[in-house]
């Protein structure tokens, strides 16, 4: 199939060229030739007629001697080999070198007598049917002072003329094809070696448009040509450093935005999910066949697809928070919604979820911890106040009446100084200095528990319990002994206080290959299995009334489980109403 590509168009305009330049040049010879030699044989020929007019001129005076120009004709045209007719005045044939001049028909119509009469000579070329060929007319009039007597016309074949001009065109058809097979020769040569680096040029530039930023041009025309190649290699070598500059800046994006610690999802106009980086995905369970999905399907919540379209109509960025419903329960996500603009048309929305449960969680729980602070505080605190104003007001004229208020106002006033003092524990275990000042070092176990009873024997003396030690003195843990014996202390003197007169409670501890076991269990009133989940809680007490006269601040089972939690280990509790309660942690164990 031909292809009309720059080398066939350079061919066929140099074929075009060529051809018609040779056809120009041919048929303006042929012209020429034929012109000139028309021109030279009418020269001859009336240069004849004008020999045949000097010779016949003495014969044109009367009927006598005109009838002897055709003997005379017929004798000349022997010698010259021409055709020669003398013709009168009014047309009449008086002799004829080829025919009988009575037979011949009256020329004054003939064009070249008639332009002879007229203008002294006359010429032209008509076709012979008897000869079957052109003939060339030369007439010259006959004229004796200023008389016209008639005409001698000379003609002559032109067979000859035809011949040449044939031969002649014969030559230059010859020529035009030798020249066109030459010039196709050449042609082809030319057009390969001028469209060769353009094909080249063509190669290279579809490679590169191909990814192949590699290839490279090298010609050497010293021309456009070879500029246009550095061109495009300048273009290449720029082109590849920007988009390697752009890989290492997707490649360092995507990096970010997959380690980031917060959710990504970019979503199109339409609120569908196109992108989500690795957090997303773990976060919100999306899997690859999910993209193209609505956020409805996906997070499921219409806030958010409401403050989507809003942002798309809007055209400006937005933060919201996101209250939503999880698998592993309730989350609350920061998200920053900016729409993504192309040409001044939003195209899709980024969106950033700063997820802000535990967050929100510590608002939550401070906030609760300075309520229930507050009000542990201002109990004793009223308390205090009303008895001193009841004080003041009279009651101290009553000895034993005012030194029962005072009584109060000091129990109350202990009390508070309690809470205050777990409340200054509970601030500096959650001090980062502090725990950094900390050290655990190995600590034997019965040590520390020896130390306990006997700072809690008066109070097991006075209510009369008995103590059960079942313990394993081999066992050495990896504690702070303080915050150890405190964990102890805690759980001792609460069974101490919720076990009735006549109680027991008893110390156990066992080991395993990593961990150590400190059970503490007691025969007293128990917890409701409704609170036993929340016993650690900061202020949770059980039945606050009989617990408050116990002088219990509800923080030291919190306490407990800190210092606990910041030892590596866990403590859970069992409890039965009425039967007793007992309290299980592990501490490692020192190697």
């Amino acid at each position: 199939m031909f292809h009309w590509n720059i080398r066939n168009r350079l061919l066929v305009s140099f074929l075009f060229l060529i051809i018609l330049t040779m056809s120009i040049l041919g048929s303006y010879i042929l012209w020429y030739f034929n012109q000139y030699n028309v021109e030279n044989l009418t020269k001859q020929l009336l240069t004849h007629a004008q020999v045949v007019d000097l010779l016949i001129a003495p014969y044109m005076r009367g009927p006598k001697e005109k009838s002897t120009i055709d003997t005379l004709i017929k004798e000349l045209a022997s010698i010259a080999d021409l055709r020669i007719t003398v013709i009168d005045a009014n047309g009449t044939v008086l002799g004829d070198s080829w025919e009988n001049p009575s037979i011949m028909e009256n020329h004054l119509a003939r064009p070249e007598i008639n332009a002879a009469l007229i203008n002294k000579t006359g010429t032209s070329i008509r076709y012979s049917d008897t000869l079957s060929q052109n003939m060339l007319y030369a007439a010259m009039a006959i004229k004796q002072e200023n008389e016209v007597l008639g005409v001698v016309r000379v003609a002559s074949t032109l067979s000859h003329v035809e011949t040449g001009f044939d031969e002649i065109k014969s030559a230059l058809l010859a020529a035009l094809s030798l020249t066109s097979l030459l010039a196709i020769f050449i042609s082809i040569k030319l057009a390969r070696k001028y469209t060769a680096p353009l094909e080249k040029i063509t190669a290279i530039a579809s490679k590169i448009a191909g990814g192949d930023l590699n290839a490279r041009i090298h010609i050497r025309t010293q021309d456009e040509l070879e500029l246009l190649a550095h061109t495009i290699n300048t273009l290449t070598s720029n082109l590849e450093d920007k988009i390697i500059e752009a890989r290492a800046e997707t490649e360092k994006l995507s990096l970010i935005l997959q380690h980031m610690d917060n959710a990504v999802i970019l979503l199109d106009r339409f609120g569908r999910v196109t992108t989500a980086n690795k957090m997303a995905r773990d976060i919100f369970s999306i899997k690859p066949e999910m993209l193209g999905q609505h956020t409805l399907q996906i997070i499921g919540n219409s806030q958010l697809s409401q403050a989507v379209q809003d942002t798309i109509t809007g055209g400006e960025s937005r933060l919201i928070d996101l209250k939503t419903s999880m698998q592993n329960g309730k989350r609350v996500f920061q998200v920053f919604l900016a729409p993504i603009t192309i040409e001044k048309e939003t195209t899709g929305i980024l969106s950033v979820f700063h997820d802000i449960t535990a967050w929100q969680e510590m608002q939550e729980r401070q906030a609760a911890f300075v309520a229930n602070a507050s009000h542990e505080l201002s109990t004793p605190l009223t308390a205090i106040k009303g008895f001193a104003e009841t004080l003041l007001d009279g009651a101290l004229a009553d000895p034993e009446l005012g030194r029962k208020f005072i009584t109060i106002i000091q129990n109350e006033a202990e009390r508070m100084h309690r809470l205050i003092k777990d409340l200054l524990q509970m601030a500096k275990l959650n001090s980062k200095e502090y725990q950094k000042q900390v050290v655990l070092v190995p600590t034997p176990l019965a040590l520390v528990i020896e130390t306990v009873v006997n700072e809690l024997t008066p109070a097991l003396k006075q209510k009369q319990h008995a103590l059960t030690l079942q313990e394993d003195d081999t066992i050495s843990v990896l504690a702070n002994p303080d915050w150890l014996k405190q964990v102890l202390v805690n759980l001792l003197d609460n069974a101490i206080k919720y076990t009735p007169q006549n109680g027991s409670i008893s110390i156990t501890t066992w080991q395993t290959e990593k961990l150590a076991y400190i059970r503490v269990k007691d025969s007293g009133i128990g917890i409701a299995a409704k609170d036993l989940p929340l016993i650690f809680d900061r202020f949770y007490r059980v039945e606050r009334a009989r617990t408050r006269s116990t002088g219990g601040t509800g923080l030291g089972l919190a306490i407990v489980k800190f210092i606990v939690e910041m030892h590596g280990g866990t403590i859970d509790a069992a409890s039965e109403i009425n039967t007793g309660t007992a309290f299980t942690f592990t501490i490692p164990i020192s190697k």
